[in-house]
């Protein structure tokens, strides 16, 4: 009998957990560009917790170079309290890299003004994406202007956690004016160009060093070093050993889900 109980009181204290239910609504369009090709490519996905309130927000940027890939929920970021928004932007080369950068902008300045509606807080809203995604998660929160076309001053973003991300200027722009990809450029459409102290907190996540792509990982430890250097108060690097640049967003998802329960906590 007393063990029956148990049995029940363990259900019980479950039940919270078993009851709460997630919807995804798909395909929301954020941009007010008329053009078919935004039309087509600027919508969103937005999967929610249904019973909780003030949920911490991922703004979720794919991958692909951008010049290809489409918008998905991540597996690991599902049933974790966490509203994940998932993004489709223009790609090049039929769109231009400002497009592709511009694109981000809006969405995260739709959720800005519309996360409430899915139980998500505007104050608890984390930029992050893989690869490509992570060079438009750094534009957008480093280069404020990008955000201020949209009224949101960057700094608003709790953080930005780029996976992977270039942070020179992005290599499907450099093809484009006939460089190597060995060939390093900083320009406007760099991250690096943007460096400042204020910035929102930046989660650096790298592949293993010897398995990333064209030295990625030299490049990123190199933005985290100027970030400290110019002053930058919660700027983080992670390597991910025996992980190369497709596979090491999977264990970047649980680094990314312990600095939001930090920068939340902190708050």
């Amino acid at each position: 009998m007393k063990r029956l109980a148990f049995i029940l009181v363990l259900l019980l204290a479950a039940m919270p957990a078993l009851a709460q239910q997630y919807l995804t609504v798909s395909d929301i369009p954020y941009s007010k560009d008329t053009d078919a090709y935004a039309q087509e490519r600027c919508r969103l996905d937005v999967y929610y917790p249904t019973e909780l309130k003030d949920c911490p927000v991922v703004v979720w940027f794919h991958g692909g170079g951008l010049t290809g890939g489409n918008k998905f929920i991540p597996q690991e970021l599902k049933n974790s309290g966490l509203v994940v928004v998932a993004v489709n932007y223009r790609l090049m080369p039929k769109a231009s890299i400002a497009q592709c950068i511009d694109d981000a902008a809006a969405a995260v300045a739709w959720t800005f003004a519309h996360i409430g509606q899915y139980n998500g807080s505007a104050d608890k809203i984390f930029v992050a994406g893989h690869s490509a995604g992570g060079y438009l998660t750094d534009m957008i929160g480093l280069d404020k202007h990008w955000l201020a076309k949209y009224g949101v001053d960057a700094d608003r973003i709790a953080a930005l956690v780029p996976y992977s991300g270039q942070v020179i200027t992005h290599f499907a722009l450099r093809e484009r004016r006939g460089m190597q990809p060995t060939q390093p450029l900083i320009d406007e459409f760099a991250p690096l160009y943007h460096i400042r102290p204020d910035a929102p907190p930046v989660v650096i996540i790298s592949a293993d060093r010897e398995q990333e792509l064209y030295g990625r990982y030299e490049e990123t430890a190199y933005f985290w070093r100027m970030l400290k250097l110019v002053g930058h108060p919660d700027v983080t690097i992670y390597e991910l050993d025996g992980y190369n640049h497709s596979d090491m967003a999977v264990p970047a998802h649980a680094i990314l889900k312990k600095n939001i329960q930090r920068i939340c906590s902190s708050r």
